[in-house]
Parts: C-alpha cells; sequence; structure tokens
C-alpha cells in the first residue's frame, strides 16, 4: 500500500509521513496527477489560513487533481485540520473564499461562548456518528484527540461523523461517501491518532 500526501506548501509533511511510517505504510509527498493517481489514497494536509491554502492549491493545480481522483477515481481521501476545513464549499477567515466543494457547507470563525476557549487547543474526545464507524473502526471508548484551531466546518448532520464531546457545535470529522476529514492532528494525537490513520487505510485497502 501506498498513501499520496498532498504537497501543496502547507502542513506538517514531515510529521503525517513519520505517523504512516510507524504504522508501516508507505507514503509520497507530492501533487502531481501522474503519481497520484497510482497511490491507494490521498491525505489533504494544511496549516494555516483557507484563503491562503486555497491560493496555493489553485497555483498548483491541486484542485483539478483532487477532483479528478476523488470524483472520478473515487480515491479515498482524507482531509487534516486545514485540510478538512478546504474540503467545505466556503470559507470565511479572512474573506469569503470557494473551497474545493467536496463537502457540503461552509468555514466560520468558532462562535464566542462563556465556557469555551477560543483557539480550540488541546486534548478532546469526541461523539462518533454512524457516519463516522468506518474512520473511528479501531479507536477505543477513552480515545482522545488533538485540536488546534479557531474555525469550525459547518455542515449537514449526515456529513458529520463526529462532534467534540463537550461541544457539539465543533465538528470533528466529517465522511462523505469516499471523503473523510478530521478537525483534529492524528500525527500528533500520539496512538489514538495512529488508529485513525490505520483505520483510513483499511478503508483504502478495501476499496
Amino acid at each position: 500500500m501506498k498513501i499520496g500526501i498532498a504537497d501543496y506548501g502547507l502542513g506538517n509533511l514531515l510529521s503525517i509521513q513519520s505517523a504512516f511510517e510507524k504504522i508501516g505504510v508507505s507514503t509520497v509527498l507530492t501533487c502531481k496527477f501522474s503519481i497520484l493517481k497510482n497511490v491507494d489514497g490521498v491525505v489533504l494536509p494544511g496549516v494555516g489560513a483557507f484563503s491562503e491554502a486555497m491560493k496555493s492549491i489553485r497555483k498548483t493545480k491541486l484542485d483539478l487533481t483532487l477532483h479528478k481522483l476523488v470524483l472520478d477515481q473515487k480515491k479515498p481521501l482524507l482531509g487534516i485540520c486545514l485540510g478538512m476545513q478546504i474540503l467545505a464549499e466556503y470559507g470565511h477567515e479572512n474573506y469569503k473564499c470557494l473551497g474545493l466543494g467536496l463537502i457540503p457547507g461552509e468555514v466560520i470563525k468558532m462562535p464566542f461562548k462563556i465556557n469555551r476557549k477560543v483557539p480550540h487547543v488541546g486534548w478532546s474526545d469526541v461523539k462518533i456518528f454512524e457516519s463516522g464507524k468506518a474512520l473511528f473502526q479501531r479507536s477505543q471508548r477513552n480515545d482522545s484527540y488533538y485540536f488546534d484551531h479557531s474555525y469550525i466546518v459547518k455542515t449537514n448532520k449526515i456529513n458529520q461523523a463526529a462532534t467534540v464531546s463537550s461541544d457539539n457545535e465543533i465538528v470533528a470529522a466529517v465522511s462523505h461517501k469516499n471523503i473523510f476529514g478530521v478537525q483534529f492532528h492524528p500525527e500528533k494525537s500520539q496512538i489514538p491518532g495512529l488508529r485513525i490513520l490505520k483505520s483510513f487505510c483499511m478503508h483504502c485497502d478495501n476499496q
């Protein structure tokens, strides 16, 4: 098995690559369609602002590549943190910006609440829904994950794979056919995060 990690200039590429090495899965860092068309699944990382990510993606034509891979070839895709957010139709960080449009919905600033800190940084456990069973199939009851974000994905409930247990407004994971996304960082979430990556690889292997 080989997983392609989309390299468009933003993201913890080496940390994600190292996490896959820990579960015995080889990876390739690239944004080229000629290479990604031959991998078993694609990971879309991201750190920073929605608009800057989309600018880099369009510059490298990764948006066209991902649409061919995911929509035409039905190749499994996993977005991580900002990589999950840009799966949406729109983002509102700095200004309204078109996303990849692979998941219905938009990305907004996390609403202020008295009992919530913004940004949401640190470990949180999650509530898993029916559509999240594939991505969380290896997870255990007490698993928690490392988050670091100020914006959240707003999408319909059918695409919500999990929410943060203490605040169901924070979508922790999304799932739509062959498309998955996690708001947390599996590469920073120790053993529970590796279980997520392994579950994604198992899904890729079954396609």
